[in-house]
């Protein structure tokens, strides 16, 4: 089953989009202004209160997990796009297509790679130079 046609994968859309609408914040502001409102009805009692904590925790609790469902689907579909332009750039590097699975230290080791290729663009352009070459990544660059 694709994950477009999952009832979870719907109801995770459709979630995401309407807590990201501005009517939802309306909605969300009206009911703490009522819940603020009605302290004085309810002596600013412990059970007014809880109502209020128990509401939010539980409505927090459940949206990180459609949130995190919602932003790992579209890291994903980023992350293909970006592997389908390394892929048909000419001169890219392949390598690079499924660097998110690298370690730490593997990302920190390329990470000061293309720093030294940065600071050299940045200099070239000082000099009046194009930093638009296909410059190799160095081995023996820390």
């Amino acid at each position: 089953m694709h994950y477009r046609n999952s009832r979870f994968g719907s109801f995770a859309n459709w979630t995401a989009r309407a807590s990201g609408h501005p009517a939802a914040f309306m909605t969300a502001c009206s009911v703490i202004v009522v819940w603020a409102v009605t302290g004085p009805v309810f002596a600013w009692s412990d059970t007014w209160q809880l109502v209020i904590n128990t509401g939010t925790t539980i409505v927090t609790f459940l949206m990180v997990f459609l949130i995190q469902n919602t932003q790992n689907r579209d890291s994903h579909a980023v992350q293909l796009k970006l592997d389908e332009l390394i892929r048909a750039v000419e001169g890219a590097h392949n390598a690079l297509l499924d660097i998110e699975e690298l370690n730490d230290e593997e990302l920190s080791h390329l990470r000061k790679r293309y720093a030294v290729l940065a600071a050299r663009a940045r200099e070239e352009i000082k000099q009046g130079r194009r930093d638009t070459d296909n410059r190799e990544l160095e081995e023996d660059q820390p």
